[in-house]
């Protein structure tokens, strides 16, 4: 009987203390300044908003993730970021199932609002307008630099099947 009482005392941390070590670090991002590298974040508050003629944004070559945050969600995330020919782009995988719609919640959120959104790179935020892409030339250069940047496989017909969703961040006010 004693050993079943360790047992089950030694089980329950096993399971109890990651647990609970999951759900306060979850809640703690909620309600922070951004997202943490496992969970959503909270609004930005933190960094200084840009103000100029649009960057060379050549500069993310050498960054892997951004943050992103929807205005429209009031949450924020990371994700990767790709530049080409001057503009910026970001994907979601796996929106052909239901499992990826639900985890790549942000996609269809901006896709099916008006895709306000601010992207803070370092200590600068970026006021962006998130456009989804289905078709034209830009979505073959998304494609090479997704590929030569973070590796996989992406391809045209990824895209125009839906599995792959593709969003140019816009400056905030054209499109």
């Amino acid at each position: 009987m004693k050993i079943l009482i360790s047992l089950a005392q030694v089980l329950g941390l096993f399971i109890l203390v990651p647990a609970v070590v999951i759900v306060t670090l979850w809640l703690d991002a909620r309600g922070g300044d951004g997202p943490s590298v496992i969970f959503r974040g909270g609004v930005f508050t933190a960094g200084e908003i840009y103000q100029g003629p649009e960057p060379d944004w050549s500069f993310t070559d050498e960054i892997r993730l951004i943050e992103l945050q929807l205005n429209a969600t009031r949450d924020s995330r990371t994700t990767f970021i790709i530049e080409s020919n001057g503009r910026i782009f970001v994907t979601s995988d796996y929106m052909g199932t239901v499992l990826g719609r639900l985890w790549k919640k942000w996609a269809v959120e901006a896709a099916e609002g008006d895709g306000a959104a601010e992207i803070r790179i370092g200590d600068t935020r970026y006021l962006r307008t998130m456009r989804r892409i289905t078709e034209g030339p830009e979505l073959d250069w998304v494609i090479e630099a997704k590929i030569a940047k973070y590796g996989g496989i992406l391809t045209q017909e990824m895209i125009g099947s839906g599995e792959t969703w593709v969003f140019e961040f816009e400056p905030r006010g054209q499109g």
